[in-house]
């Protein structure tokens, strides 16, 4: 067995990537694993376990209920990785939108338990928003970013993700989103597909949303985290505790700039990242993202993987 420290950069999944029973297999396990979810349950006062490992799929998907689901699944998965693998030592930390919360309670800007009030508040606030908004969200496939930003303005849609080379999201009203799909081909996109989602995410349509959230975040106690944190709004490294206050408020409208973030990880010269939920959606998009395949991804979400990545970071097989 190896007892040399594994550098790894952590990368948290975002909404979108829940689903029914995630988690399950390790709470029969992992004591770690059952604590996280318990304390969660206390937290919140209510038993978000109960959805998360039994659904229905509806409740689950609910933004009130999948951030915070999403965000104890990989804090859980960290908890128990950890202690499995004592010299593995996280060197940095990133999440895919509402996964940067997680990412920066992972960092120690927040505590557990004000992390999850935080997320559980954010979910609620942006459910609220859809619910008074008709919004809608489409991924753009095959285009160039330049066409892709003059069809969002076009459009009067707003830019929700760059996630990979390809691989854009536009967000905004309905009927603007649906022109947009209607003109990709035109523009030179490939193809544009509506996601089925709740609203208009990381668009002007969640305005309320951001502003909510801010406010709860100018209440809340936030600290220096211990490791670098690259945030969505501006790919960059976050550590002052007004700008986190302020980045993580602006992402709620912002574009997430997820390619630009992975680059500036690269470019410092990691090489091995663990993605921390469920989905492999990260593990995908760093492989559009990473064209020199100079990375390696462990992706971690249930026990299957994890006794994998378990063998892989201590050197064995």
């Amino acid at each position: 067995m190896s007892t040399r420290t594994q550098e790894a950069v952590l990368l948290f999944a975002g909404q979108g990537a829940q689903r029914v029973g995630m988690g399950r297999d390790l709470v029969e396990i992992f004591p770690a694993a059952t604590t996280a979810f318990e304390k969660a349950d206390a937290v919140l006062g209510r038993s978000l376990s109960s959805i998360i490992f039994e659904g229905p799929g509806e409740e689950l998907t609910r933004t009130a209920n999948c951030q915070p689901a999403l965000f104890v699944h990989g804090l859980a998965l960290l908890e128990v990785l950890q202690e499995e693998v004592p010299s593995l030592q996280p060197v940095a930390a990133a999440g895919l939108s509402l996964g940067e919360m997680t990412a920066h309670t992972a960092a120690g800007t927040f505590g557990f338990e004000d992390g999850l009030r935080l997320v559980a508040k954010r979910g609620a606030f942006m459910d609220e928003a859809c619910e008074a908004t008709d919004g809608a969200m489409a991924a753009m496939i095959g285009g160039e970013e330049e066409a892709v930003r003059g069809l969002a303005k076009d459009c009067e849609v707003d830019v929700a993700n760059f996630n990979a080379p390809g691989q854009i999201v536009l967000s905004g009203s309905s009927g603007g989103i649906d022109r947009a799909v209607d003109l990709a081909r035109e523009r030179g996109i490939r193809m544009g597909r509506k996601l089925k989602v709740a609203g208009a995410y990381h668009s002007r349509l969640m305005a309320g949303a951001q502003e909510k959230l801010g406010e709860a975040l100018g209440g809340a106690g936030v600290g220096v985290p211990r490791l670098p944190v690259i945030c969505n709004y501006a790919a960059e490294e976050v550590s002052d505790p007004a700008r986190i206050r302020e980045t993580l408020t602006s992402q709620v409208t912002g574009s997430v700039r997820w390619e630009e973030s992975m680059r500036l990880l690269l470019d410092r010269g990691h090489r091995l990242f663990i993605e921390l939920g469920p989905g492999k959606v990260l593990t995908g998009l760093m492989g559009r993202i990473d064209t020199e395949k100079c990375a390696e991804v462990l992706a971690v979400e249930d026990r299957e993987s994890l006794e994998g990545a378990v063998a892989r970071l201590r050197g064995e097989g």
